[in-house]
Parts: structure tokens; C-alpha cells; sequence
């Protein structure tokens, strides 16, 4: 009876040793299957999960404005007063909701390219107001005017018709004018080759962003997502050195394995440049865990501040020789249109650039960028913020935009189920077994000795 003791103890401490192998030999081969499947699904290519999202995003993004209505317009315009402005908003678009297009892919160099078909449907419901709500605002090509043609004949002559016109510094238009476009009665008179249509995103409806051409990751998965070519080019023409580069994604997605001492680079077309974000905090967004990466003040800083900025600066009077900050001169990139974007309200700008206006308040809880994104697998699940100003030579104020893509509870929980819930039950599966193991071959062990020693006695 006794051996048959010894034994059953011997044998619980063997079963628990077992158990305690396997799970330590779990975790690290546990991960590397992990790995392994991350890296085969992420590759964007027919068939793989990732490459279903990529093609047409299962996340709604919408674009909310906000516009800024000016109260005094005749005091600015008579007397040069502080604009007053009132931000009213937001009002908001579904985008981003069209699948991509001309995908094609190239296996000499493991890339896909594609073109991105624009699209904005309005969204009463998440809106304060319709898309025939009017404002006051800058008007636009009486501003531009004089920034274009800079010979003073010319001017002589545009100011001749800016009157025969009826038009103004100011204007009264409805939203969807100022968005997506609206006849300018002024320009209509224009003589020279020029569009007679404005608006601050004209024109966006059936045009295509693009062409971009991106790695697929087969060859290497630390490249999936990042630019190769925009237009078939490396570089913009837009800015000196390094500062003229197409870095990163396009921010829909990042490759995986996700750092906090990673910095995210992307690009965007709408504000004709390369960017960057750092990591900020954790967050857990609809029961997933991510990583928060914001866009650093230091983006759009001063050269005096960043050198690294010195290649942005332009010999426009807004720099006020490039000391002045928070404000970035695109217009070369707008076929030369007069067009600047900050941050809204002016957020991390210097004091001078928001001093010609009243009722500009800057909140970095508000009004700063960030992306959200899960660390292992790359899927950005939260995009806000992508503010931009859309400005007149002199700074007066137009609008402001946020484009927000946040996962939906349905594609929260799916993610949940195949993606972080299978990661978390194969950790504690892998703790379970350790610690069931050796808590038994302790537990048995000790008896066993305890069971020896006194049968020796």
C-alpha cells in the first residue's frame, strides 16, 4: 500500500511537471504562431483578412466641419477691426466609404497600387444644422485675387470688376456652397483661363486620390502599408529636401508590431506633406487595448524651435522670417492659391497668428490630433482629428475639419473574437497550465518526501 502511495504521489508530481513544461514551452511558441499568423494575415493581397479591409474600410470615417461665422464684417472691412468669429458645428459627412480602385499588384517588387475614389454624403443626423445653413465668411476669390495677380495693372483691373461684380471681402454662402462649390460672380467676369467655381474642397465629389502605390508585405512585413510612389513619384516638388519626402502610410494602416518608442509617419494629400506622431498613452477602446499616438507640437513648429522644420518655411509674410509658428503655407501644392492650415483654433501656434481674431479658443483635449492604433496586429481602430484651417493671405478665418473613423460595436466585437480574445485566452491557457503544474509537482513533491520521512521512522 505504501508503493501505491509513493507512486500516485510520484506520478502527480510528474503530471505536474508535464504540465508546467508544456506551459512554459507554450508562451514562447504560442507567440511565435501568433506571429506567424499576424504576419500572413496582414500581407495585402487576395484573400489574406487585412487585405479585405484594405480594399473598402469596414470602419465608417466621417469628415465633421466646423465653421467659423463672422460677426463683424463691415467693421473689417471699413475699419480694419478684430474679426469676430463664432464657430458653429459640426456638420458632418460620411467619407472614406467607396472601395479602392485600379488595384493592381506588382510582384517584382511586392507592391499594390490603387486609387482612392472620393465621396461625401451628408449625415443630418450628426449634425447640428443642414447643408443649406448660411455664413458669413472670407470670400474666397476676391482674397485670392490680388495673391495671384500681382501686377498692378492687372489688380487695377480685377478691382475694377471685383466692384462690377458686387463683391466683397465678405460674402453670405450655405455650406454645401463652401464645402464642395459655388459660381463666383466675380470671376465669371474674369477674362483670363480661369475656373469660375470655388469652395474649399472643390473639387472632391467623382475625383480619385491617387495614384498610390504601397508594399504589400509579402517580402517584408515591416514595410505592408508604406508609401513607395504617390503619382508615380517619391517626392512632392512642393518643399526643400528631406521636408519634400512621402513618409510612411497614408494612415488607414501601419505595419505590425506596434511600439511605443515607434514614431508613425504618414502622408497626406490634404495637407501636401509628410507627418509624424509619437506615442501618448494607453487606452481601451470597446474592450481592445491601443496605443494612442499623438501629433506632436513640434510638427509644426518654428525652425527657431525644430530645426527640422527649417525646409517647410516659406518667404511668405506670415513667417515673419519663419519665427512665427503653427501655420504652414501650402499653397504651392493649391496651384498657388493662397491657402495656409494650422491646427484649429490655432492650437500650438504663436501668440501673433490668433491675435487679429476674437473667439478663438485652443484645447489640446479638443482640438489635438491622434491615431489609435492596436499594437500587434496594426489595425488602426480610432483616426480624430486630422484638423486643418483653411486660411486667406491675411489669416481670416474660414473653417476648420475633423475627420473621425472610430470602430463600430460590431466591428469591435469581431475584433474582440478572432483577434484580442483569442490572444488573451491563449495567455491564460498558458498561465493555467504553468501554474496548475507547478503548483501539483510542489504539492506532490512535498508529500511524497513527507510520506518517506515517515515511513522511515
Amino acid at each position: 500500500m505504501g508503493c501505491d502511495r509513493n507512486c500516485g504521489l510520484i506520478t502527480g508530481a510528474v503530471i505536474g511537471a508535464v504540465l508546467a513544461v508544456f506551459g512554459g514551452i507554450l508562451m514562447p511558441v504560442g507567440d511565435l504562431l501568433i506571429e506567424k499568423t499576424i504576419k500572413r494575415e496582414v500581407v495585402l493581397e487576395e484573400g489574406t483578412i487585412a487585405f479585405k479591409n484594405w480594399v473598402k474600410t469596414g470602419t465608417t470615417v466621417y469628415r465633421q466641419f466646423w465653421i467659423f461665422d463672422v460677426q463683424n464684417p463691415e467693421e473689417v472691412a471699413k475699419n480694419s477691426s478684430k474679426i469676430k468669429v463664432k464657430q458653429r458645428g459640426p456638420y458632418t459627412y460620411r467619407v472614406r466609404y467607396l472601395a479602392k480602385e485600379n488595384i493592381t499588384q506588382d510582384p517584382k517588387d511586392s507592391t499594390v497600387s490603387f486609387v482612392q475614389p472620393n465621396g461625401a454624403i451628408f449625415e443630418p443626423s450628426l449634425s447640428v444644422g443642414t447643408e443649406n445653413d448660411n455664413f458669413t465668411v472670407l470670400n474666397l476669390a476676391v482674397a485670392a485675387a490680388p495673391h495671384i495677380y500681382t501686377n498692378s495693372f492687372v489688380q487695377g483691373v480685377l478691382n475694377s470688376l471685383i466692384k462690377k461684380s458686387k463683391s466683397s471681402m465678405f460674402q453670405t454662402r450655405s455650406l454645401k456652397e463652401l464645402l464642395w462649390g459655388y459660381k463666383d460672380p466675380f470671376l465669371s467676369l474674369v477674362p483670363y483661363p480661369i475656373s469660375t467655381t470655388v469652395g474649399v474642397f472643390y473639387p472632391y465629389n467623382n475625383t480619385v486620390d491617387g495614384v498610390y502605390k504601397v508594399f504589400n508585405g509579402k517580402d517584408n512585413i515591416s514595410k505592408v502599408a508604406i508609401i513607395d510612389t504617390y503619382k508615380g513619384k517619391r517626392n512632392l516638388s512642393y518643399w526643400e529636401s528631406y521636408c519634400d519626402m512621402i513618409n510612411g502610410t497614408d494612415a488607414a494602416s501601419f505595419p505590425p508590431f506596434v511600439e511605443k518608442s515607434r514614431t508613425l509617419r504618414f502622408f497626406s494629400s490634404d495637407i501636401c506633406r509628410s507627418i509624424y506622431a509619437v506615442f501618448g498613452s494607453e487606452v481601451n477602446l470597446k474592450g481592445i487595448p491601443v496605443y494612442r499616438f499623438v501629433l506632436p507640437a513640434n510638427a509644426f513648429a518654428s525652425p527657431l524651435q525644430n530645426p527640422d522644420n527649417h525646409c517647410f518655411c516659406t518667404e511668405k509674410v506670415i513667417s515673419n522670417n519663419c519665427t512665427s509658428y503653427g501655420v504652414l503655407d501650402i499653397g504651392k501644392c493649391k496651384e498657388g492659391k493662397p491657402v495656409y492650415i494650422s491646427l484649429p483654433h490655432f492650437l500650438h501656434a504663436s501668440p501673433d497668428v490668433s491675435e487679429p481674431i476674437e473667439g478663438l479658443n485652443p484645447n489640446e483635449d479638443e482640438h489635438r490630433t491622434y491615431l489609435d492604433v492596436e499594437p500587434v496586429s496594426h489595425y488602426l481602430t480610432d483616426l480624430i482629428n486630422i484638423l486643418l484651417m483653411k486660411l486667406s493671405r491675411r489669416i481670416k478665418l474660414i473653417s476648420s475639419y475633423s475627420d473621425t473613423g472610430t470602430i463600430g460595436d460590431e466591428k469591435a466585437e469581431m475584433f474582440r473574437n478572432q483577434v484580442t480574445g483569442k490572444i488573451k485566452l491563449l495567455g491564460l491557457v498558458e498561465m493555467v497550465l504553468l501554474g496548475v503544474g507547478v503548483v501539483m509537482f510542489v504539492a506532490f513533491m512535498i508529500s511524497y518526501c513527507a510520506c518517506r520521512s515517515k515511513n522511515g521512522k
